[in-house]
């Protein structure tokens, strides 16, 4: 079994620098031994694992899924140690994070931030991302999740809501009017934001009430970023998170359009896996949910 984990490593430790001689030159290992090693592997498995060429490594399929089973199992193995030596006493190691990306730097970052000045064994690994990360096959502790979350295994620790919300600049409403219903929204200009609007279509009202209205993008963008600039530049109406523009709307350069007609808020959640919880995450935690849920007020309706 130790020569198995220790081939487990030799191939994560390979696969992280790119090729197998970059793995030797830094596990100081012969790369012949490195070779054999991994080709021990493949041959155990029965499958290859690795795609060499003169560029470097890719995985294969089998490749993947297995490389991210032995991230998980050498980290169990690391915190085994740490337990049975008594390092639980103070958290250490590399956390692995994920967050949306405008929630990311404008919450998650700080509050990462000041847990690496207050835990200084710990290292964090943040990736801002608005795809779906799987925390088992990426090997991440933790993630932050905007919406409603699937029945899962993982397990969740609110954090607070955001509301969908539909947004202009003064100037674009002084030119253009403001719309007094979600139909009204088919004479304006709107921004299109990823997989709020990819349909051309806004989904409105909650309930019995909820709609599905017709919307004409004169620009189509995949970030919030964007889409928030150029609802301020006075571009058109866009529909974004809460969050999103909690600044330009404090700024007042955009204003809040048919607030009754919301959807129902989408939850924040952190959600990290089922079982024993690593020192390092449970402090994480606890040092972050609680800034978390402050970044969080609600944005209240104007009546």
């Amino acid at each position: 079994m130790a020569d198995r984990l220790d081939s487990m490593a030799i191939l994560v430790a390979c696969v992280d620098a790119g090729s197998l001689s970059a793995g030797a030159r830094q596990l100081r290992l012969p790369l012949a031994t490195v070779s054999r090693r991994v080709a021990e592997l493949e041959d155990r498995l029965g499958t290859a694992l690795l795609h060499r060429s003169a560029r470097g490594l890719s995985l294969t399929d089998p490749g993947s899924a297995y490389v991210a089973a032995c991230r998980r199992v050498l980290e169990d193995v690391a915190e085994a140690e740490r337990a049975a030596s008594g390092e639980f006493a103070a958290p250490r190691g590399q956390l692995a994070l994920t967050a949306p990306i405008v929630f990311g730097r404008l919450h998650v970052l700080p509050a990462a931030t000041a847990f690496l000045q207050a835990y200084p064994e710990v290292a964090i690994r943040l990736e801002q991302t608005d795809r779906p990360v799987s925390l088992q096959d990426e090997n991440i502790d933790a993630a932050i999740r905007i919406g409603r979350l699937p029945d899962s295994s993982l397990r969740a620790r609110r954090l607070g809501t955001v509301r969908r919300v539909l947004c202009a600049a003064p100037g674009y409403l002084a030119a253009r009017g403001r719309p007094d219903s979600p139909e009204a929204l088919a004479d304006h200009d709107c921004i299109a934001f990823g997989s709020l609007a990819a349909s051309g279509r806004w989904n409105l009202g909650a309930g019995r009430d909820a709609r599905a209205v017709p919307v004409r993008a004169r620009l189509s963008v995949n970030t919030a970023e964007a889409a928030v600039g150029a609802a301020a530049a006075g571009l058109g109406m866009a529909r974004v998170l809460s969050y999103q523009i909690a600044a330009p709307l404090a700024a007042g350069q955009l204003e809040i359009l048919l607030e009754r007609c919301e959807p129902e808020p989408w939850p924040v959640s952190l959600l990290y896996r089922p079982g024993p919880v690593p020192q390092k995450l449970r402090a994480f935690i606890d040092f972050a949910a609680p800034r978390l849920e402050a970044a969080l007020p609600p944005v209240p309706l104007r009546g």
